[in-house]
């Protein structure tokens, strides 16, 4: 039998798992890994992929942290329930659903306590250069490049941007995210550049930036959907953002490894690809057939399922509910409901947030792509907060690799797979 050029020796099959030789010999004697007789009566092949479960069962703790397992940092900030998660002890569907601002939540994460009275940020901060930033950004591009190019050019202009005292955190913070709100009329009217960004009202400021009417329903429609996107423990962007924070990097810098993160269609831009399905469907009527599509064709469906709600997301219902009470009859709004039933009758999992966002943009008759800026402009919110725990650590964030070999012909991280 010619050995595939994808499996190992014993040797190499041993350093691949970190194991001795007689340890892989132990293992293949239980039955637990395959060996390959090798060519011409040579030592036993071990094919690669019969190795990677093993692998990740014997990576340890610490490995399978970075996978979705067992917590790795302490935080006091939110904790993940059925209900959703709870901010500082308060559920996130409890304080949208109230008449609780924005900026109070904001306020929550980063000091432990909701204020005892009005909120009010200031929106006294130099405005940025919008109409060289505007130039920047080629037609069509997302919310989220706006996003990109706007956060560095406010650390280049803020003198004291190092300076990591909570305090002064938390006092650039609150002019930080109402102008983040604003940029996003540099994809969409720069027109509305200038009254976006003359307020320090967050949510203000998104309804300007995106041109929907100011109104109590609209405003309280988007107060709902930045809390629900305020934190959520220890996703992908935030840990970006704490290991920035861990480095002594400024809140800007955080940030911006955070958008970075957010960006992939894994994380925070889901929402947009579950758009796209909404207008795949072409309506009501057609989510059936373009749910069957994606299956046959053995893609996933975005924007449901989630490994931390298996009963499904809390957040959704809310979200979902207040859409449909802004705009019950939206072509768009309605295919997400129809989209959701689709699913249902098809066994999948249950909508999370991404659904629900989806459903927002739709009830606001938003272009395709606003979904991930909502997203993010609540987020910025937990995303400071977890800045300013690590911040408060005094420690750097450094994990370990374990150094398995290189198998000839392969390129690192390709997984056996560079000439497929």
């Amino acid at each position: 039998m010619k050995h595939s050029d994808a499996s190992l020796s014993s040797q190499e099959a041993a350093a691949f798992l970190g194991i001795k030789v007689e340890t892989l010999y132990a293992y293949a004697s239980r039955g637990l890994v395959k060996g390959l007789p090798g060519p011409r009566g040579g030592g036993r092949r071990y094919r690669r992929e019969d190795l990677e479960p093993l692998r990740a069962r014997s990576a340890g703790p610490a490995a399978q942290a970075l996978r979705f397992g067992e917590p790795v940092l302490d935080t006091r900030i939110t904790r993940m329930t059925a209900q959703g998660p709870q901010y500082c002890g308060h559920l996130a569907t409890e304080l949208a659903s109230g008449d609780v601002p924005f900026e109070a939540v904001a306020e929550l994460l980063w000091s432990g306590a909701l204020p005892a009275g009005p909120v009010r940020w200031p929106h006294d901060a130099p405005a940025p250069p919008w109409r060289e930033l505007a130039r920047l950004l080629p037609a069509g591009s997302s919310p989220l490049s706006a996003l990109a190019i706007t956060l560095p050019v406010l650390a280049a202009a803020d003198p004291m941007r190092f300076d990591t005292e909570p305090a002064s955190v938390m006092a650039r913070a609150r002019r930080l995210i109402p102008q983040l709100a604003a940029c996003c009329a540099l994809v969409l009217d720069t027109k509305r550049l200038a009254a976006a960004s003359d307020t320090g009202d967050p949510v203000r400021a998104l309804a300007l930036a995106l041109g929907v009417p100011v109104g109590r329903k609209t405003l309280d429609l988007l107060r709902c959907a930045l809390i629900l996107s305020a934190d959520h423990e220890l996703n992908t962007s935030t840990f970006a953002a704490r290991v920035a924070a861990s480095t002594g990097a400024d809140v800007y810098a955080c940030l911006s490894a955070a958008v970075g993160a957010f960006s992939g269609p894994l994380h925070g831009t889901a929402s947009e690809l579950v758009e796209l399905l909404v207008r795949e469907a072409g309506g009501p009527d057609g989510t059936a057939a373009a749910v069957g599509q994606r299956l046959r064709r053995g893609e996933k469906l975005p924007g449901f399922g989630h490994r931390l709600y298996p009963g499904g997301d809390a957040r959704v219902p809310l979200l979902l509910e207040r859409a449909l009470s802004h705009k019950p009859r939206a072509p768009r709004v309605r295919t997400v409901v129809a989209l959701i039933d689709a699913m249902a009758r098809a066994g999948r999992p249950k909508p999370n947030v991404d659904v629900a966002l989806a459903a927002v943009c739709g009830a606001l008759d938003l272009p395709i792509g606003m979904g991930p800026a909502i997203f993010a402009i609540g987020r910025s919110a937990g995303w400071i907060a977890h800045v300013l725990e690590q911040q408060r650590t005094g420690t750097l964030l450094r994990p370990r690799a374990r150094f398995v070999g290189v198998v000839a012909g392969e390129l690192p991280g390709t997984g056996g797979r560079a000439d497929r």
